[in-house]
Protein backbone atom coordinates (compact mmCIF):
# COMPACT_ATOMS: atom_id res chain seq x y z
CA UNK A 1 0.00 0.00 0.00
CA UNK A 2 1.30 3.46 -0.89
CA UNK A 3 2.41 5.28 2.27
CA UNK A 4 0.51 8.47 2.95
CA UNK A 5 -1.96 7.95 0.09
CA UNK A 6 -5.27 9.51 1.15
CA UNK A 7 -8.20 7.12 0.65
CA UNK A 8 -11.90 7.41 1.20
CA UNK A 9 -13.82 4.48 2.66
CA UNK A 10 -14.69 2.98 -0.74
CA UNK A 11 -11.10 3.15 -1.95
CA UNK A 12 -9.83 1.63 1.29
CA UNK A 13 -12.36 -1.18 0.96
CA UNK A 14 -11.13 -1.92 -2.57
CA UNK A 15 -7.47 -1.99 -1.50
CA UNK A 16 -8.22 -4.22 1.50
CA UNK A 17 -10.23 -6.63 -0.68
CA UNK A 18 -7.42 -6.76 -3.26
CA UNK A 19 -4.86 -7.51 -0.55
CA UNK A 20 -7.12 -10.26 0.80
CA UNK A 21 -7.55 -11.86 -2.64
CA UNK A 22 -3.84 -11.58 -3.36
CA UNK A 23 -2.83 -13.22 -0.09
CA UNK A 24 -5.46 -15.96 -0.44
CA UNK A 25 -4.36 -16.71 -4.00
CA UNK A 26 -0.72 -17.05 -2.89
CA UNK A 27 -1.68 -19.42 -0.09
CA UNK A 28 -3.72 -21.64 -2.41
CA UNK A 29 -1.07 -21.59 -5.13
CA UNK A 30 1.68 -22.57 -2.69
CA UNK A 31 -0.53 -25.39 -1.44
CA UNK A 32 -0.61 -26.98 -4.90
CA UNK A 33 2.84 -28.49 -4.38
CA UNK A 34 1.53 -30.52 -1.44
CA UNK A 35 -1.21 -32.21 -3.47
CA UNK A 36 -0.68 -35.86 -4.46
CA UNK A 37 0.57 -36.21 -8.03
CA UNK A 38 -1.39 -39.40 -8.63
CA UNK A 39 -5.08 -40.23 -8.65
CA UNK A 40 -7.92 -38.12 -10.01
CA UNK A 41 -10.21 -37.10 -7.18
CA UNK A 42 -7.71 -36.06 -4.52
CA UNK A 43 -6.68 -32.76 -6.10
CA UNK A 44 -9.55 -31.51 -8.28
CA UNK A 45 -11.46 -29.69 -5.54
CA UNK A 46 -8.31 -27.82 -4.47
CA UNK A 47 -7.55 -26.82 -8.05
CA UNK A 48 -11.15 -25.62 -8.31
CA UNK A 49 -10.77 -23.30 -5.34
CA UNK A 50 -7.45 -22.00 -6.68
CA UNK A 51 -8.86 -21.24 -10.11
CA UNK A 52 -11.85 -19.57 -8.47
CA UNK A 53 -9.76 -17.19 -6.35
CA UNK A 54 -7.51 -16.27 -9.30
CA UNK A 55 -10.58 -15.59 -11.44
CA UNK A 56 -11.85 -13.18 -8.79
CA UNK A 57 -8.40 -11.60 -8.37
CA UNK A 58 -7.91 -11.08 -12.08
CA UNK A 59 -11.36 -9.54 -12.59
CA UNK A 60 -10.95 -7.37 -9.49
CA UNK A 61 -7.66 -5.83 -10.58
CA UNK A 62 -9.16 -5.14 -14.03
CA UNK A 63 -12.25 -3.45 -12.61
CA UNK A 64 -10.35 -1.32 -10.07
CA UNK A 65 -7.04 -0.74 -11.87
CA UNK A 66 -7.07 3.05 -11.52
CA UNK A 67 -7.62 2.99 -7.75
CA UNK A 68 -5.11 0.19 -7.25
CA UNK A 69 -2.53 2.08 -9.30
CA UNK A 70 -2.91 5.35 -7.42
CA UNK A 71 -3.75 4.20 -3.89
CA UNK A 72 -2.07 0.79 -3.63
CA UNK A 73 0.86 1.41 -5.96
CA UNK A 74 0.16 -1.61 -8.15
CA UNK A 75 3.10 -2.21 -10.49
CA UNK A 76 3.05 -3.83 -13.91
CA UNK A 77 5.33 -6.66 -12.82
CA UNK A 78 2.75 -7.52 -10.10
CA UNK A 79 0.06 -7.83 -12.77
CA UNK A 80 2.48 -9.95 -14.74
CA UNK A 81 3.08 -12.18 -11.73
CA UNK A 82 -0.67 -12.80 -11.34
CA UNK A 83 -0.94 -13.62 -15.05
CA UNK A 84 2.09 -15.90 -14.80
CA UNK A 85 0.54 -17.79 -11.89
CA UNK A 86 -2.66 -18.30 -13.92
CA UNK A 87 -0.55 -19.59 -16.82
CA UNK A 88 1.18 -22.00 -14.45
CA UNK A 89 -2.22 -23.14 -13.15
CA UNK A 90 -3.38 -24.00 -16.65
CA UNK A 91 -0.10 -25.75 -17.48
CA UNK A 92 -0.25 -27.91 -14.36
CA UNK A 93 -3.90 -28.63 -15.02
CA UNK A 94 -2.84 -29.83 -18.47
CA UNK A 95 -0.21 -32.10 -16.87
CA UNK A 96 -2.83 -33.57 -14.53
CA UNK A 97 -5.59 -34.01 -17.13
CA UNK A 98 -3.61 -34.48 -20.38
CA UNK A 99 -6.08 -32.19 -22.15
CA UNK A 100 -4.14 -30.08 -24.64
CA UNK A 101 -6.67 -27.24 -24.76
CA UNK A 102 -5.36 -26.13 -21.38
CA UNK A 103 -1.96 -25.64 -23.01
CA UNK A 104 -3.59 -23.03 -25.23
CA UNK A 105 -4.95 -21.32 -22.11
CA UNK A 106 -1.47 -21.22 -20.56
CA UNK A 107 -0.09 -19.91 -23.84
CA UNK A 108 -2.65 -17.05 -23.92
CA UNK A 109 -1.55 -15.74 -20.54
CA UNK A 110 2.17 -16.17 -21.16
CA UNK A 111 1.93 -14.51 -24.59
CA UNK A 112 0.00 -11.59 -23.13
CA UNK A 113 2.67 -11.02 -20.48
CA UNK A 114 5.20 -10.70 -23.28
CA UNK A 115 3.06 -8.52 -25.56
CA UNK A 116 2.11 -6.20 -22.68
CA UNK A 117 5.72 -6.16 -21.38
CA UNK A 118 4.59 -6.67 -17.79
CA UNK A 119 8.11 -7.64 -16.73
CA UNK A 120 9.87 -4.91 -18.72
CA UNK A 121 10.95 -2.94 -15.63
CA UNK A 122 11.87 -5.93 -13.46
CA UNK A 123 15.59 -5.23 -13.85
CA UNK A 124 15.08 -1.60 -12.75
CA UNK A 125 13.46 -2.47 -9.42
CA UNK A 126 16.85 -3.16 -7.80
CA UNK A 127 15.59 -6.55 -6.65
CA UNK A 128 17.24 -9.69 -8.00
CA UNK A 129 14.24 -11.85 -7.06
CA UNK A 130 12.11 -10.01 -9.66
CA UNK A 131 14.66 -10.82 -12.35
CA UNK A 132 14.53 -14.47 -11.28
CA UNK A 133 10.73 -14.40 -11.63
CA UNK A 134 11.18 -13.03 -15.13
CA UNK A 135 13.71 -15.72 -16.08
CA UNK A 136 11.46 -18.46 -14.72
CA UNK A 137 8.56 -17.03 -16.71
CA UNK A 138 10.65 -17.28 -19.90
CA UNK A 139 11.62 -20.90 -19.14
CA UNK A 140 7.97 -21.87 -18.53
CA UNK A 141 6.76 -20.07 -21.64
CA UNK A 142 9.36 -21.90 -23.73
CA UNK A 143 8.15 -25.28 -22.43
CA UNK A 144 4.55 -24.46 -23.39
CA UNK A 145 5.63 -23.25 -26.85
CA UNK A 146 7.69 -26.40 -27.38
CA UNK A 147 4.68 -28.57 -26.55
CA UNK A 148 2.51 -26.55 -28.95
CA UNK A 149 5.22 -26.74 -31.65
CA UNK A 150 5.44 -22.93 -31.92
CA UNK A 151 9.10 -23.17 -32.78
CA UNK A 152 9.50 -19.76 -34.37
CA UNK A 153 8.34 -18.18 -31.16
CA UNK A 154 10.57 -20.56 -29.17
CA UNK A 155 13.62 -19.22 -31.00
CA UNK A 156 12.59 -15.64 -30.28
CA UNK A 157 12.09 -16.45 -26.60
CA UNK A 158 15.45 -18.22 -26.35
CA UNK A 159 17.17 -15.17 -27.80
CA UNK A 160 15.36 -12.92 -25.31
CA UNK A 161 16.17 -15.26 -22.42
CA UNK A 162 19.83 -15.21 -23.41
CA UNK A 163 19.88 -11.40 -23.18
CA UNK A 164 17.99 -11.43 -19.88
CA UNK A 165 20.48 -13.87 -18.33
CA UNK A 166 23.38 -11.64 -19.41
CA UNK A 167 21.60 -8.63 -17.92
CA UNK A 168 20.85 -10.52 -14.70
CA UNK A 169 24.46 -11.67 -14.35
CA UNK A 170 26.00 -8.26 -15.04
CA UNK A 171 23.60 -6.40 -12.72
CA UNK A 172 23.57 -8.68 -9.67
CA UNK A 173 26.53 -11.09 -10.09
CA UNK A 174 24.28 -13.83 -8.64
CA UNK A 175 25.31 -17.20 -7.24
CA UNK A 176 22.94 -19.00 -9.63
CA UNK A 177 24.44 -17.44 -12.76
CA UNK A 178 25.97 -20.77 -13.85
CA UNK A 179 22.66 -22.58 -13.27
CA UNK A 180 20.84 -20.24 -15.64
CA UNK A 181 23.59 -20.66 -18.24
CA UNK A 182 23.06 -24.42 -18.00
CA UNK A 183 19.30 -23.97 -18.44
CA UNK A 184 19.93 -21.97 -21.61
CA UNK A 185 22.32 -24.64 -22.93
CA UNK A 186 19.72 -27.33 -22.19
CA UNK A 187 17.07 -25.46 -24.17
CA UNK A 188 19.36 -24.91 -27.16
CA UNK A 189 20.46 -28.57 -27.18
CA UNK A 190 16.85 -29.71 -26.91
CA UNK A 191 15.74 -27.59 -29.87
CA UNK A 192 18.66 -28.81 -31.97
CA UNK A 193 17.94 -32.47 -31.13
CA UNK A 194 14.26 -32.10 -31.97
CA UNK A 195 15.06 -30.91 -35.48
CA UNK A 196 15.73 -34.33 -37.03
CA UNK A 197 14.72 -33.22 -40.50
CA UNK A 198 14.04 -29.68 -41.74
CA UNK A 199 10.79 -29.25 -43.67
CA UNK A 200 11.28 -26.26 -45.93
CA UNK A 201 8.41 -24.09 -47.16
CA UNK A 202 11.04 -21.88 -48.77
CA UNK A 203 14.79 -21.47 -48.46
CA UNK A 204 14.34 -19.10 -45.54
CA UNK A 205 11.22 -20.57 -43.94
CA UNK A 206 11.08 -23.86 -42.02
CA UNK A 207 7.75 -25.51 -41.26
CA UNK A 208 7.28 -27.13 -37.85
CA UNK A 209 4.70 -29.89 -37.89
CA UNK A 210 2.69 -31.31 -35.05
CA UNK A 211 2.65 -35.09 -34.75
CA UNK A 212 -0.35 -35.39 -32.45
CA UNK A 213 -3.29 -37.56 -33.42
CA UNK A 214 -5.81 -35.93 -35.73
CA UNK A 215 -8.37 -36.94 -38.34
CA UNK A 216 -5.55 -36.69 -40.88
CA UNK A 217 -3.40 -39.43 -39.36
CA UNK A 218 -5.89 -41.68 -37.53
CA UNK A 219 -5.46 -45.10 -39.16
CA UNK A 220 -8.58 -46.75 -40.56
CA UNK A 221 -9.83 -50.06 -39.18
CA UNK A 222 -12.52 -52.64 -39.82
CA UNK A 223 -13.93 -52.76 -36.31
CA UNK A 224 -15.10 -55.96 -34.65
CA UNK A 225 -16.83 -56.54 -31.30
CA UNK A 226 -13.51 -57.87 -29.93
CA UNK A 227 -11.93 -54.41 -30.26
CA UNK A 228 -13.38 -53.40 -26.93
CA UNK A 229 -10.67 -51.57 -24.94
CA UNK A 230 -9.69 -47.92 -24.91
CA UNK A 231 -6.41 -46.50 -23.65
CA UNK A 232 -7.18 -44.67 -20.41
CA UNK A 233 -4.03 -44.47 -18.28
CA UNK A 234 -0.40 -43.97 -19.35
CA UNK A 235 2.84 -43.89 -17.40
CA UNK A 236 5.78 -42.35 -19.32
CA UNK A 237 9.17 -42.91 -17.69
CA UNK A 238 12.46 -41.40 -18.83
CA UNK A 239 15.94 -42.25 -17.56
CA UNK A 240 18.56 -42.14 -20.29
CA UNK A 241 21.60 -40.66 -18.59
CA UNK A 242 23.11 -38.97 -21.67
CA UNK A 243 19.91 -37.98 -23.46
CA UNK A 244 19.12 -34.30 -23.94
CA UNK A 245 16.39 -33.02 -21.63
CA UNK A 246 14.65 -29.84 -20.58
CA UNK A 247 12.35 -29.18 -17.63
CA UNK A 248 12.45 -32.85 -16.54
CA UNK A 249 11.41 -34.01 -20.01
CA UNK A 250 13.84 -36.13 -21.97
CA UNK A 251 13.50 -36.00 -25.74
CA UNK A 252 11.88 -39.46 -25.75
CA UNK A 253 9.36 -38.41 -23.09
CA UNK A 254 8.64 -35.19 -25.00
CA UNK A 255 7.90 -37.11 -28.20
CA UNK A 256 5.79 -39.82 -26.61
CA UNK A 257 3.59 -37.50 -24.57
CA UNK A 258 2.62 -35.76 -27.84
CA UNK A 259 2.09 -39.08 -29.59
CA UNK A 260 -0.62 -39.93 -27.05
CA UNK A 261 -2.50 -36.65 -27.46
CA UNK A 262 -5.04 -35.41 -29.95
CA UNK A 263 -4.50 -32.15 -31.76
CA UNK A 264 -6.04 -29.30 -29.71
CA UNK A 265 -9.46 -28.62 -31.18
CA UNK A 266 -9.12 -24.88 -31.61
CA UNK A 267 -5.71 -25.37 -33.23
CA UNK A 268 -6.91 -28.00 -35.69
CA UNK A 269 -6.47 -25.78 -38.73
CA UNK A 270 -3.02 -24.60 -37.60
CA UNK A 271 -0.99 -27.65 -38.51
CA UNK A 272 2.32 -25.85 -38.52
CA UNK A 273 3.74 -23.07 -36.44
CA UNK A 274 3.09 -19.40 -36.89
CA UNK A 275 3.85 -16.95 -34.13
CA UNK A 276 0.62 -15.41 -32.85
CA UNK A 277 -0.15 -11.82 -33.66
CA UNK A 278 -0.78 -9.61 -30.62
CA UNK A 279 -4.39 -9.17 -31.73
CA UNK A 280 -4.99 -12.86 -31.14
CA UNK A 281 -4.16 -12.60 -27.45
CA UNK A 282 -7.49 -12.34 -25.57
CA UNK A 283 -6.10 -10.31 -22.73
CA UNK A 284 -7.99 -7.03 -22.75
CA UNK A 285 -10.02 -5.66 -19.88
CA UNK A 286 -13.09 -7.70 -20.75
CA UNK A 287 -11.14 -10.95 -20.51
CA UNK A 288 -11.55 -13.41 -17.69
CA UNK A 289 -10.02 -16.78 -16.94
CA UNK A 290 -13.12 -18.64 -18.07
CA UNK A 291 -13.89 -16.84 -21.33
CA UNK A 292 -11.01 -17.41 -23.70
CA UNK A 293 -12.20 -17.84 -27.27
CA UNK A 294 -12.05 -21.49 -28.29
CA UNK A 295 -10.83 -22.54 -24.88
CA UNK A 296 -11.76 -25.50 -22.79
CA UNK A 297 -13.03 -22.98 -20.25
CA UNK A 298 -12.87 -22.83 -16.51
CA UNK A 299 -11.59 -26.32 -15.70
CA UNK A 300 -13.56 -27.18 -12.61
CA UNK A 301 -16.87 -25.92 -13.94
CA UNK A 302 -16.67 -27.16 -17.49
CA UNK A 303 -14.58 -30.30 -17.26
CA UNK A 304 -15.37 -31.96 -13.95
CA UNK A 305 -18.48 -33.36 -12.34
CA UNK A 306 -19.74 -31.67 -9.20
CA UNK A 307 -18.78 -34.77 -7.22
CA UNK A 308 -15.18 -34.53 -8.37
CA UNK A 309 -15.27 -37.45 -10.83
CA UNK A 310 -13.68 -37.38 -14.25
CA UNK A 311 -15.12 -35.41 -17.17
CA UNK A 312 -17.94 -36.99 -19.18
CA UNK A 313 -15.68 -37.14 -22.21
CA UNK A 314 -11.90 -37.11 -22.21
CA UNK A 315 -10.17 -36.43 -25.49
CA UNK A 316 -6.85 -37.92 -24.40
CA UNK A 317 -5.80 -40.77 -22.15
CA UNK A 318 -4.52 -39.59 -18.78
CA UNK A 319 -0.73 -39.50 -18.48
CA UNK A 320 1.83 -39.50 -15.70
CA UNK A 321 5.32 -38.24 -16.55
CA UNK A 322 8.21 -39.50 -14.41
CA UNK A 323 11.77 -38.31 -14.95
CA UNK A 324 14.39 -40.52 -13.28
CA UNK A 325 11.95 -41.83 -10.67
CA UNK A 326 12.80 -44.20 -7.87
CA UNK A 327 11.46 -47.73 -8.11
CA UNK A 328 8.92 -46.81 -5.44
CA UNK A 329 7.64 -43.91 -7.57
CA UNK A 330 7.15 -46.19 -10.56
CA UNK A 331 5.19 -48.69 -8.50
CA UNK A 332 3.00 -46.03 -6.87
CA UNK A 333 2.07 -44.37 -10.16
CA UNK A 334 1.55 -47.67 -11.96
CA UNK A 335 -0.71 -48.82 -9.14
CA UNK A 336 -2.64 -45.55 -9.28
CA UNK A 337 -3.20 -45.89 -13.04
CA UNK A 338 -4.16 -49.53 -12.53
CA UNK A 339 -6.66 -48.56 -9.83
CA UNK A 340 -8.26 -45.81 -11.94
CA UNK A 341 -8.93 -48.04 -14.97
CA UNK A 342 -12.61 -48.36 -15.89
CA UNK A 343 -13.94 -51.76 -16.92
CA UNK A 344 -13.12 -51.21 -20.60
CA UNK A 345 -9.86 -49.35 -20.01
CA UNK A 346 -6.26 -50.29 -20.81
CA UNK A 347 -3.06 -49.26 -19.03
CA UNK A 348 0.10 -48.35 -20.96
CA UNK A 349 3.65 -48.21 -19.63
CA UNK A 350 6.34 -46.54 -21.74
CA UNK A 351 9.93 -46.62 -20.51
CA UNK A 352 12.95 -45.08 -22.18
CA UNK A 353 15.88 -46.00 -19.97
CA UNK A 354 19.41 -47.31 -19.70
CA UNK A 355 19.88 -51.03 -19.27
CA UNK A 356 20.56 -52.81 -16.01
CA UNK A 357 22.21 -56.12 -16.79
CA UNK A 358 22.18 -58.87 -14.21
CA UNK A 359 25.36 -60.81 -13.48
CA UNK A 360 23.60 -63.54 -11.54
CA UNK A 361 23.22 -67.01 -12.98
CA UNK A 362 19.86 -68.09 -14.31
CA UNK A 363 17.79 -70.02 -11.82
CA UNK A 364 14.09 -71.00 -11.82
CA UNK A 365 13.33 -69.01 -8.67
CA UNK A 366 14.75 -65.90 -10.34
CA UNK A 367 12.35 -65.98 -13.31
CA UNK A 368 11.48 -62.42 -14.18
CA UNK A 369 14.55 -61.12 -12.34
CA UNK A 370 17.41 -63.20 -13.73
CA UNK A 371 18.38 -61.18 -16.82
CA UNK A 372 18.19 -57.66 -15.47
CA UNK A 373 15.86 -54.91 -16.65
CA UNK A 374 15.96 -51.14 -17.09
CA UNK A 375 17.17 -48.48 -14.68
CA UNK A 376 14.48 -46.10 -13.49
CA UNK A 377 16.83 -43.78 -11.66
CA UNK A 378 20.50 -42.85 -11.50
CA UNK A 379 20.33 -42.69 -7.74
CA UNK A 380 22.25 -45.39 -5.94
CA UNK A 381 21.51 -46.49 -2.42
CA UNK A 382 24.87 -47.65 -1.13
CA UNK A 383 24.58 -49.72 1.98
CA UNK A 384 27.19 -51.07 4.36
CA UNK A 385 26.90 -54.60 3.02
CA UNK A 386 27.60 -53.45 -0.53
CA UNK A 387 30.72 -51.72 0.71
CA UNK A 388 31.79 -55.08 2.10
CA UNK A 389 31.49 -56.62 -1.36
CA UNK A 390 28.13 -58.36 -0.91
CA UNK A 391 26.22 -58.28 -4.22
CA UNK A 392 22.63 -57.11 -4.49
CA UNK A 393 20.44 -56.63 -7.50
CA UNK A 394 20.01 -53.02 -8.66
CA UNK A 395 17.38 -51.41 -6.44
CA UNK A 396 16.13 -48.69 -8.80
CA UNK A 397 15.62 -51.08 -11.69
CA UNK A 398 12.39 -52.25 -13.24
CA UNK A 399 12.53 -56.01 -13.86
CA UNK A 400 10.03 -57.95 -15.97
CA UNK A 401 8.84 -59.67 -12.80
CA UNK A 402 7.83 -56.31 -11.33
CA UNK A 403 5.13 -56.01 -13.99
CA UNK A 404 3.41 -59.33 -13.32
CA UNK A 405 0.82 -57.95 -10.85
CA UNK A 406 -0.37 -55.37 -13.39
CA UNK A 407 -1.23 -58.03 -15.98
CA UNK A 408 -4.48 -58.55 -14.06
CA UNK A 409 -5.92 -55.88 -16.37
CA UNK A 410 -5.33 -55.08 -20.07
CA UNK A 411 -1.71 -53.94 -20.24
CA UNK A 412 0.30 -52.45 -23.12
CA UNK A 413 4.06 -52.06 -22.57
CA UNK A 414 6.66 -50.21 -24.65
CA UNK A 415 10.30 -50.68 -23.62
CA UNK A 416 12.99 -48.56 -25.31
CA UNK A 417 16.32 -49.74 -23.95
CA UNK A 418 19.43 -51.71 -24.84
CA UNK A 419 18.07 -54.46 -22.58
CA UNK A 420 14.51 -54.38 -23.91
CA UNK A 421 14.31 -58.02 -25.02
CA UNK A 422 14.28 -59.32 -21.43
CA UNK A 423 10.62 -58.22 -21.31
CA UNK A 424 9.51 -60.57 -24.09
CA UNK A 425 8.47 -63.46 -21.83
CA UNK A 426 6.12 -61.82 -19.34
CA UNK A 427 3.55 -64.55 -18.62
CA UNK A 428 -0.19 -63.98 -18.98
CA UNK A 429 -1.13 -65.49 -15.64
CA UNK A 430 -4.51 -63.76 -15.55
CA UNK A 431 -5.63 -64.26 -19.15
CA UNK A 432 -5.90 -60.52 -19.82
CA UNK A 433 -4.64 -58.93 -23.06
CA UNK A 434 -0.92 -58.15 -22.81
CA UNK A 435 1.28 -56.69 -25.56
CA UNK A 436 4.95 -55.72 -25.22
CA UNK A 437 6.79 -53.70 -27.87
CA UNK A 438 10.57 -53.72 -27.52
CA UNK A 439 13.11 -51.47 -29.21
CA UNK A 440 16.14 -52.86 -31.01
CA UNK A 441 18.77 -53.75 -28.40
CA UNK A 442 21.60 -52.57 -30.62
CA UNK A 443 21.90 -50.15 -33.49
CA UNK A 444 24.69 -49.70 -36.07
CA UNK A 445 27.63 -47.62 -34.89
CA UNK A 446 26.94 -44.72 -37.25
CA UNK A 447 23.65 -44.05 -35.42
CA UNK A 448 25.01 -44.40 -31.88
CA UNK A 449 25.72 -40.70 -31.29
CA UNK A 450 22.13 -39.80 -32.12
CA UNK A 451 20.76 -42.63 -29.97
CA UNK A 452 22.72 -41.55 -26.91
CA UNK A 453 21.94 -37.85 -26.90
CA UNK A 454 19.17 -36.79 -29.29
CA UNK A 455 16.57 -39.45 -28.59
CA UNK A 456 15.93 -43.08 -29.42
CA UNK A 457 15.44 -44.10 -33.03
CA UNK A 458 12.68 -46.52 -32.02
CA UNK A 459 10.73 -43.82 -30.20
CA UNK A 460 11.20 -41.50 -33.18
CA UNK A 461 9.60 -44.15 -35.43
CA UNK A 462 6.63 -44.35 -33.06
CA UNK A 463 6.35 -40.54 -32.95
CA UNK A 464 7.04 -39.55 -36.57
CA UNK A 465 7.70 -42.47 -38.94
CA UNK A 466 8.65 -40.27 -41.86
CA UNK A 467 11.17 -38.26 -39.82
CA UNK A 468 12.75 -41.52 -38.66
CA UNK A 469 12.81 -42.83 -42.24
CA UNK A 470 14.57 -39.66 -43.39
CA UNK A 471 17.08 -39.92 -40.59
CA UNK A 472 18.16 -43.51 -41.33
CA UNK A 473 18.58 -42.47 -44.98
CA UNK A 474 20.65 -39.34 -44.23
CA UNK A 475 17.95 -37.00 -45.54
CA UNK A 476 18.39 -33.76 -43.62
CA UNK A 477 15.87 -31.51 -45.33
CA UNK A 478 12.74 -31.94 -47.47
CA UNK A 479 10.62 -29.30 -49.25
CA UNK A 480 7.17 -29.06 -47.69
CA UNK A 481 5.28 -30.13 -50.82
CA UNK A 482 7.61 -33.12 -51.18
CA UNK A 483 7.17 -34.01 -47.49
CA UNK A 484 3.41 -34.16 -48.05
CA UNK A 485 3.87 -36.51 -51.00
CA UNK A 486 6.13 -38.74 -48.91
CA UNK A 487 3.65 -38.62 -46.03
CA UNK A 488 0.97 -39.93 -48.39
CA UNK A 489 3.13 -43.05 -48.91
CA UNK A 490 3.46 -43.50 -45.15
CA UNK A 491 -0.33 -43.13 -44.87
CA UNK A 492 -0.81 -45.75 -47.57
CA UNK A 493 1.54 -48.07 -45.69
CA UNK A 494 -0.40 -47.55 -42.46
CA UNK A 495 -3.72 -48.19 -44.23
CA UNK A 496 -2.43 -51.35 -45.90
CA UNK A 497 -0.83 -52.60 -42.68
CA UNK A 498 -4.15 -52.05 -40.87
CA UNK A 499 -5.96 -54.10 -43.52
CA UNK A 500 -3.40 -56.92 -43.34
CA UNK A 501 -3.48 -56.82 -39.54
CA UNK A 502 -7.21 -57.48 -39.36
CA UNK A 503 -7.03 -60.23 -42.00
CA UNK A 504 -4.02 -62.07 -40.59
CA UNK A 505 -3.88 -64.82 -37.97
CA UNK A 506 -3.00 -62.46 -35.16
CA UNK A 507 -2.56 -63.54 -31.56
CA UNK A 508 -5.83 -62.74 -29.74
CA UNK A 509 -3.95 -60.45 -27.32
CA UNK A 510 -3.67 -57.75 -30.02
CA UNK A 511 -7.30 -57.53 -31.09
CA UNK A 512 -8.87 -55.86 -28.02
CA UNK A 513 -6.30 -53.02 -28.27
CA UNK A 514 -6.66 -52.47 -32.01
CA UNK A 515 -9.94 -50.57 -31.71
CA UNK A 516 -8.26 -47.74 -29.79
CA UNK A 517 -6.97 -44.99 -32.12
CA UNK A 518 -3.73 -44.42 -30.19
CA UNK A 519 -2.81 -48.09 -29.70
CA UNK A 520 -3.68 -48.94 -33.30
CA UNK A 521 -1.44 -46.13 -34.53
CA UNK A 522 1.42 -47.31 -32.29
CA UNK A 523 1.11 -50.90 -33.50
CA UNK A 524 1.07 -49.87 -37.15
CA UNK A 525 4.03 -47.53 -36.70
CA UNK A 526 5.85 -50.42 -35.01
CA UNK A 527 5.24 -52.47 -38.16
CA UNK A 528 6.54 -49.60 -40.30
CA UNK A 529 9.69 -49.46 -38.15
CA UNK A 530 10.26 -53.21 -38.38
CA UNK A 531 9.81 -53.36 -42.16
CA UNK A 532 12.05 -50.34 -42.78
CA UNK A 533 14.87 -51.70 -40.62
CA UNK A 534 14.46 -55.17 -42.12
CA UNK A 535 14.97 -53.78 -45.62
CA UNK A 536 17.63 -51.20 -44.74
CA UNK A 537 21.15 -52.32 -45.67
CA UNK A 538 22.65 -50.57 -42.67
CA UNK A 539 20.64 -52.72 -40.23
CA UNK A 540 21.55 -56.15 -41.63
CA UNK A 541 23.61 -58.74 -39.78
CA UNK A 542 21.93 -58.92 -36.40
CA UNK A 543 18.38 -59.59 -35.22
CA UNK A 544 19.12 -57.18 -32.39
CA UNK A 545 19.04 -54.33 -34.92
CA UNK A 546 15.29 -54.85 -35.30
CA UNK A 547 12.50 -54.37 -32.75
CA UNK A 548 10.55 -57.24 -31.25
CA UNK A 549 7.08 -57.66 -29.88
CA UNK A 550 5.35 -60.19 -27.67
CA UNK A 551 3.27 -61.94 -28.75
CA UNK A 552 5.00 -62.15 -32.09
CA UNK A 553 3.32 -60.77 -35.20
CA UNK A 554 3.00 -63.13 -38.18
CA UNK A 555 5.78 -62.64 -40.69
CA UNK A 556 4.51 -64.10 -43.96
CA UNK A 557 1.03 -62.56 -43.62
CA UNK A 558 2.13 -59.20 -42.26
CA UNK A 559 5.74 -58.20 -41.57
CA UNK A 560 7.12 -59.77 -44.77
CA UNK A 561 4.12 -59.01 -46.96
CA UNK A 562 5.17 -57.87 -50.48
CA UNK A 563 2.72 -54.97 -50.55
CA UNK A 564 4.42 -53.41 -47.51
CA UNK A 565 7.86 -54.00 -48.99
CA UNK A 566 6.84 -52.28 -52.23
CA UNK A 567 5.52 -49.23 -50.41
CA UNK A 568 8.81 -48.79 -48.54
CA UNK A 569 10.82 -49.13 -51.75
CA UNK A 570 8.50 -46.65 -53.50
CA UNK A 571 8.93 -44.19 -50.63
CA UNK A 572 12.70 -44.61 -50.88
CA UNK A 573 12.47 -43.94 -54.61
CA UNK A 574 10.52 -40.75 -54.02
CA UNK A 575 13.26 -39.54 -51.66
CA UNK A 576 15.98 -40.81 -54.03
CA UNK A 577 17.46 -43.15 -51.42
CA UNK A 578 16.71 -46.57 -52.93
CA UNK A 579 20.38 -47.48 -52.66
CA UNK A 580 19.91 -47.76 -48.87
CA UNK A 581 17.50 -50.69 -49.22
CA UNK A 582 17.56 -54.33 -50.25
CA UNK A 583 15.13 -54.94 -53.08
CA UNK A 584 15.58 -58.65 -53.68
CA UNK A 585 13.86 -61.47 -51.85
CA UNK A 586 17.18 -62.54 -50.32
CA UNK A 587 16.29 -61.28 -46.85
CA UNK A 588 17.14 -62.78 -43.51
Amino acid sequence: MVAGAMMDDQEKKIVVEFCHLLEKSKQLFNGLRDLPQYGHKQWQAYFGRTFDIYTKLWKFQQQHRQILDSKYGLKRWQIGEIASKIGQLYYHYYLRTSETNYLNEAFSFYAAIRSRAYYSRASKEDRSDLMVKKLRYYARFIVVCLLLKRMKLVRELVSELDKQIVDYASTYEPDDQLEWALVLDEIKSFIKADGVVSILQSEANTVFLSHRLSALNTPPVERTPMMCYSLQEILIVGNCSDQVKFSELTMDMFRMLQTFEREPQDEYNHIYDSSPAPSRVPFDKSYSVSSTKGSAGYPVMSSCHENGDRPHKRENPHKYLLYKPTFSDVMVFLASGFKELPSNGALLLYISADASFSSSSKHPVDMGYDLGGVRTSCRKDVDANMKKGIHFKEMHCLYPGDLYPFTRKPFFVIIDSDNSFVFENIPRYFGQPLVVLMSPQNIPENFLDYQKSAGSLFTLFLHSPLAAFCYVCNVNSVPFHHWERCQSFVDRFITEASRLFTHSRIDPAFIPFFGDDFLRLILLRYIFCDVVLHLHKGFQGSRQFRPQCAPMLPEAELLDHPSLYHLIIDLAGLLKVRSFFIENAELE
